[in-house]
This record gives structure tokens, sequence and C-alpha cells, in this order.
């Protein structure tokens, strides 16, 4: 089912992230921090950064987002700025998607306070009865935005993604966890400011928090649907929008042998161009340490056989690396494997752009 977003924000939100903000199981809470339509984030749940702004932790956060140590801190601060919190929302990604333990009493006490709640894990609060009585008691909303429609919903691969004229570009990256959302959301708000039409098809959980208006979350969905489900929400975003460009969301990777959702991904949409999310530092893949990464010039040939159609960029993550190194480190893999290569936060999305060109609808020209 495609998952519509609305147009204007629906409320302002506390990001829960006990223990996770600036590693990979944080990266819903690094992601609304960054960007969100939906929400307007008001802090962050973390007492190992109690004291401290989202930004020191996190490059490319932009905004002034306090790290609070516990939800009395984050209310109390809302409320003194005038701001007060009308959601909490859980910023954790684990992997299996399971709500941590210690979790559990922070959220109730939020309930207690009247907050809704979003969720994007795989333990549904709605099916959960203290959280559901709860709820119930003190007139509050909970969301479990990774439970799956109703079969009654879903869409079977047609072949409608045949009659998208507009450019479709698949982020797809050689890792979970990599940072092929962020890379996502820069390519589509550059292409807006270069005067292009582009919407983002979402794919994951996070996606839909931020305010992708046309999502699914293909992890929590049946297999049999994952194709049409992917079709249909790139074809209904062409159908309603008219973009100049689609740029689809990446899940997992080709490789990893837990998160291989970029196969559906290429087969379904069947993107004209790849652009390739790669972190030079891991060695292994995310949460996998006994399987060791396959070489990036491998991914992309893989990724090539199987869609007949071009990587043309490589975009880092810059994850364990200095700063300062980005640079000759971009010039070294663009040599090694034929490809543009830059790391969009620290060097600005402008260059994706011009190296669409080629595809890009000539009146924009």
């Amino acid at each position: 089912m495609t998952i519509k977003a609305q147009t204007s924000l629906e409320g302002r939100a506390i990001v829960y992230c006990e223990g996770a903000f600036g590693t990979p199981n944080g990266k819903t809470a690094h992601g609304l921090v960054r960007f969100s339509r939906r929400y307007e984030i008001l802090s962050v749940l973390d007492s190992r950064h109690t004291g401290k702004m989202a930004h020191e932790i996190l490059a490319g956060v932009e905004r002034q987002i306090p790290i609070q140590g516990n939800l009395e801190q984050a209310l109390q601060a809302a409320k003194e700025a005038g701001t007060p919190a009308t959601h909490v929302v859980v910023g954790l990604a684990p992997d299996g998607g399971r709500l941590p333990g210690a979790a559990r009493a922070t959220l109730q006490n939020a309930i207690r306070q009247g907050l809704h709640i979003d969720s994007g894990l795989h333990d549904f609060l709605t099916e959960d009865p203290e959280f559901a009585a709860l709820a119930e008691k003190h007139n509050v909303t909970l969301r479990d935005v990774r439970k799956p429609p109703h079969r009654s919903q879903l869409h079977f691969f047609e072949g409608k993604i045949e009659e998208v004229s507009c450019l479709k570009v698949a982020l797809l990256g050689t890792d979970s966890a990599v940072g092929k959302r962020t890379t996502a959301w820069l390519l589509v708000q550059a292409l807006e400011k270069a005067g292009y039409k582009a919407e983002l098809i979402g794919t994951g959980q996070t996606a839909w928090m931020q305010g992708a208006q046309y999502s699914i979350v293909l992890d929590s969905l049946i297999n049999d649907f994952v194709a049409g489900e992917l079709e249909h929400a790139a074809w209904t975003a062409w159908k309603e929008k008219k973009p100049d460009v689609l740029v689809m969301e990446g899940q997992g990777s080709l490789m990893n042998p837990a998160y291989p959702g970029g196969f559906e991904i290429l087969a379904a949409t069947r993107p004209d161009v790849v652009i390739l999310q790669h972190a030079p530092a891991r060695e292994t893949y995310d949460g996998f340490p006994q399987h060791p990464m396959h070489p990036l010039s491998e991914q992309i040939a893989v990724m090539e056989s199987l869609s007949s159609k071009p990587v043309v960029a490589v975009t880092i993550n810059h994850e364990e690396l200095p700063h300062e190194h980005i640079g000759t480190l971009c010039k070294t893999i663009e040599s090694t494997v034929g490809r543009p290569t830059l790391d969009v936060i620290l060097q600005g999305p402008e260059r994706l752009v011009d190296i669409l060109q080629n595809w890009l609808p000539a009146q924009h020209s």
C-alpha cells in the first residue's frame, strides 16, 4: 500500500534514541534530525550525550537540536521554549527491529503525559496489551509504521512500471545502514533546487517518518507483494505528480546476507540509472563480522549485470574516516572504479545533478 504523508507538519516530536545516537542503530533518529516534513523535531533522548547538540555527534545536521538525558528534561525544555511536545518517535533501528526492554518505561511515561507514540519497530505497540490499554486511558494514538496493511490492500506486480516515462534513479548501497536514504533525500532536494520536479519513493519506516509522500515499508511486506508495492508506489507518484525524476530509496544491499533488498528494487522499479552508496572503511557487512564485504568493483559489476543499466556515481559514507582525507579518497575510488565519487554530506549533492544531465529532460538543461 502506498502511504501518503500529510502536506503539513503533524506535530512536535521528541526522538527516543537511548544508547544509539551516533551509531548504526540510531539511523532513524539520524534521519529525523537531518530532515523531516512530518514533525518539528524538538530534541533527542540519549543519556550518553546529555547536554550536547545533535550536530556535535552527527555530521550534516544544520538545525540546533539538543540531546536530553531523559523525557522529563525534554518535556520541560520544550515547554519553556513555547513548543510543547505532541509526539515521541522511536528513533531506534536495531537488528531485528525489537523494542528494547529499557524503552518500555519511557514510552509508557510519555503516554501518561499525553504524547502520541510513533514506532517503526517490528514489536507492534498497538498489539501490546499494556501499551494499548494505557493509550486508550490517556486518549493518545499509537502508530506502528511497520505494521503491514491487510492483504486486500496490497498490489501484485503488473508491469505498469513500463508506463513511467520520467527518469528513475535507484539510490542503492553496498551495505545496510550506509546512508542511502540521506543521500536520496539530498539528491531530491538538489534536483528541486535546480528546477526539476522530483519525488522520493520511500522504502523504509524512516522515510515515512520524514514525510515521503509515496512510501512502502519493504521489510514488513509479504514477499509475494514486495515487487508490486514498489511498482505501485513509483507508478502512483508518476501518475499523480508528473515528476521529472523519481528517486528510489535503497534497502540493504545486493550482498548483505540478511538484507538483500537491492535485488527487489532493481527488478520492480526498473531504474534508468543507479547511484551507489558505499562506506569505504567497512571491511565486513553490517552486523555480520564473519562476512567480508565484496569489493566495490564487484558490486558495481553485479548491479550493472542485473539491471543492464549504468552505475553513474559512487557516493560515500565517511564513517571512521578523517574528514580532511575525504577529497583524496574520492579521487582514489574514482580512478579505481571509473565512476564519479563524492561525499554528499561534506561536499554537497549538486555534482550528482550534473552527472544526471544526460538523462534529465532537455528543456531543463
